[in-house]
Parts: C-alpha cells; structure tokens; sequence
C-alpha cells in the first residue's frame, strides 16, 4: 500500500507582528490518501492559503509535522523545499499565471527547464499533455489566443508535467461560468483518478464539492471534516 500523498500533523502557522501573535494555521491535522481529492471550502482569511502553502513547501510551519509522499519535509532548508517543489507537487493558481508570451505548450515546457526531464523527452511529455486535455490544436497559441476554460486546461497541464504526488487547485472555477465550471472539474477529477495523483481543491463554491472525495471546511485557522 502507497504511501499517504500528504500528512499534516498538529500544524501551525503564527504570524509575530510587533507585540502580537496571528494564528493563520491552528494545530491543524489532514491526511490525502495517494488518488484522493479533497474540497477545501472557507471564507477569505480563514487559512486554506496558508495550508496549501504549508503542504506545498511554500511556507514552513512554526510547530507540527508535514510529510508528502513519505517524504518529511517540515525541517527542509530553502533549496530542499525548492527541489522537492519541482519533483513532487503542482500548484493551479485562480489567476492561472501563465506565461503571456509562450505559447501553450511553451508553457508546459517551461516548467520542466528545472524538472526530471530535457529536450525531446520533455516535448513529448508535453505533446502528450496536451492532447489529452483537448488542446492539441491550441498547443501554439498564447494565452490571449486562448479562452478561458483553454488557459485553464494549459494551467492543469503545466501542473502535471513533472508528474506530482500532490496538485493544488486554488479557485480554479472562480472565473468560469457554471457550466464551464462544471466541465473543468470533470477534468480535474479524470485527470487526478488516471494518474493515482491527490488534490487539494480550495474554493468557495459548494457546488464544485461533488466533484471531491471529501470536504474539509476552516475557520479562522481551524479545520473542521
């Protein structure tokens, strides 16, 4: 049996700000099995960000146990958590971030300029990609040459070039209609399942939670199942 994705064990995060303490992430507690997709549904301010991060290897914790794949990352200097980053988690921003002046599948190539893979096998990784999301045919088109559901799909892809453990989807319907909304979950769930890769979906939409496994709700820091 594979490892868990993710462990979150007894987390915090806490901000010092002059003689003050802000509690962002308390004691928080989460396991992802390996294919599992998990909804996390809170206001704004209420710390999925800063979970993501924490699991992401963006942020350290200040206390608790963080561990992907098997792998113990909480102690990780700035290079090792640069490296496992590459390796082993992708992220999905709501602003999708892509690059404007690389075409679709630049942008999927650009990521792997760090990665496990180089020239021709990083191209037909890509390619690949590509036509299984449906964009075979935009693979040369900048982002403005894209709609928006497209660049969402780019954005995915990029996410799993370097075939992560772990992907985090932060809003990634909040731009689209319902019905496009719709669609690019379908996606998402396919294109985890297939893979064996576990995801964490922050959003506001409750609606987008049957699309999840399972949905974890936070409050001012504090996680609720």
């Amino acid at each position: 049996m594979s490892a868990p994705a993710l462990q979150l064990s007894d987390v915090r995060k806490v901000y010092r700000m002059a003689d003050s303490e802000v509690v962002a992430l308390d004691h928080a507690t989460l396991t992802l099995d390996a294919d599992e997709i998990v909804a996390l549904v809170g206001p704004s301010g209420s710390g999925k960000t800063t979970l993501c991060s924490i699991a992401g290897g963006i942020l350290a914790s200040t206390e608790g146990s963080v561990v992907v794949g098997g792998e113990e990352i909480t102690a990780y200097s700035d290079k090792q958590l640069t490296t496992f980053r590459q390796h082993q988690v992708g992220f999905v921003f709501q602003s999708v971030n892509l690059v404007p002046f690389l075409t679709a599948r630049e942008n999927l190539l650009v990521v792997d300029e760090l990665g496990r893979r180089q020239g021709k096998p990083a191209r037909q990784r890509a390619d690949r990609l590509l036509e299984e999301l449906g964009l075979t045919d935009r693979a040369k088109n900048l982002p403005s040459q894209l709609s928006g559901g497209q660049k969402q799909r780019v954005a995915i892809g990029r996410a799993l070039m370097n075939e992560p453990l772990l992907v985090m989807f932060d809003e990634p319907t909040s731009a689209l209609d319902t019905e496009l909304g719709q669609q690019v979950m379908e996606l998402i769930r396919s294109e985890m399942k297939s893979r064996g890769t576990a995801a964490i979906v922050v959003t506001h939409d409750e609606r987008i939670t049957q699309f999840c496994d399972r949905t974890v709700h936070i409050t001012d820091g504090v996680l609720y199942a």
